[in-house]
């Protein structure tokens, strides 16, 4: 990876690239990126962990809650999860589904990693009928639910900073020895400027902060795929108002290392997972612009409340704390805590082509 960087680097501009462009190499990179290698990435062999990997309960509650919906909305069973991962959510949703509610369902898997697709493939065949994409293109428009964990966080971003009272773009560079190294521009770029303009963000001297530019793209392949239905995105972030917060004057770019938050994502190039809070207002505004009207955005474990989880404590005990009842209920009991996981996450839901309130999507 170094190697490759050197020349790419050696062969831009002024010898220096965006960070969106090194966050899209070392992540992405068909051979040598991140997430396009064969290793581990996700749970105790990985680097890190999401939501549907602490317990199957997420998926279960989900296609429960998704066969709630189509019941409700008359939206045809169709169901899109976008980056996948190790393919547990989707194990757990197919079980679930084939195993209590015994109505056709058609699943899409958009998936640009080869890796994760062999492990989804691996884990849900023969068992289960799944479609699996590497891109949202490949998709014929359909109408039901769209669904991602952690999407956005892993999109490449450019970063920004003002320096005495100028907006500055924070470029990467490499030494002949093969160090990289930060180094600051002056704001040039058209696309970053008319971000600024339209996401109405305030930037306070000496902030630096993530200008997420791939944000909008996927959200309009995520429109341009979708005839009517939910968007249903879970992630972390902060609104603008957050954003001003003096805690989060660094910015928010952050690098996950055999489980450990890594504050300079120079290191460990394309073996390490790469992350940023994404811009909650700004994925609001963009969704309006291309036909996706907030319905409503929660934090994880109120969601998970008004999506029926309780119901699967109330439904299911066993007095014997070794039993699997018992794990699954302590680990309920962990995506609701205050201090759990759920805390940091939100699920937004967007509609398009439906007229639906935001009590309609509640068991």
């Amino acid at each position: 990876m170094i190697t490759y960087l050197k020349e790419l680097i050696s062969n831009s501009p002024k010898g220096l690239i965006s960070y969106a462009d090194y966050i899209s190499t070392v992540l992405y990179h068909p051979e040598l990126g991140y997430y396009m290698k064969d290793k581990p990435k996700i749970g105790k062999q990985g680097d890190f962990i999401t939501t549907s990997n602490i317990s199957d309960i997420y998926g279960t509650l989900l296609a429960k809650w998704f066969s709630y919906i189509c019941e409700k909305t008359n939206l045809p069973p169709v169901f899109c999860e976008i980056g996948a991962g190790t393919g547990r959510f989707a194990n757990a949703f197919l079980k679930e589904w084939h195993g209590s509610i015994c109505s056709p369902l058609h699943y899409i898997i958009v998936e640009s990693s080869p890796y994760h697709r062999r492990q989804q493939s691996e884990l849900l065949h023969p068992h289960f009928s799944v479609e699996q994409v590497e891109s949202l293109g490949q998709i014929e428009p359909f109408s039901g639910m769209i669904f991602s964990n952690e999407l956005f966080d892993a999109l490449p971003v450019h970063v920004i900073e003002k320096v005495n009272g100028k907006i500055m773009e924070v470029m990467v560079g490499m030494t002949n020895e093969g160090q990289l190294f930060e180094q600051r521009v002056i704001l040039t770029n058209q696309a970053i400027q008319s971000f600024l303009a339209e996401s109405n963000l305030v930037i306070k001297e000496k902030q630096r902060i993530e200008i997420p530019l791939a944000m909008e793209k996927m959200i309009e392949n995520i429109s341009e795929v979708l005839i009517d239905g939910l968007v249903v995105t879970a992630d972390y972030g902060y609104t603008n108002e957050e954003w001003a917060n003096p805690q989060h004057k660094k910015g928010s770019l952050r690098g996950y290392y055999q489980h450990m938050m890594i504050d300079d994502v120079l290191l460990h190039p394309g073996e390490m997972d790469i992350t940023t809070h994404i811009h909650f207002d700004y994925l609001i505004q963009q969704g309006m612009k291309h036909r996706l009207e907030l319905l409503t955005k929660l934090r994880q474990d109120e969601f998970l409340i008004k999506a029926g989880i309780l119901k699967e404590l109330e439904a299911h005990y066993d007095p014997n704390p070794f039993s699997e009842v018992s794990k699954r209920n302590r680990a309920i009991r962990s995506l609701l805590l205050p201090s759990g996981i759920s805390a940091y996450f939100h699920v937004m839901i967007q509609q398009k082509g439906l007229q639906l309130k935001e009590n309609d999507v509640y068991i």
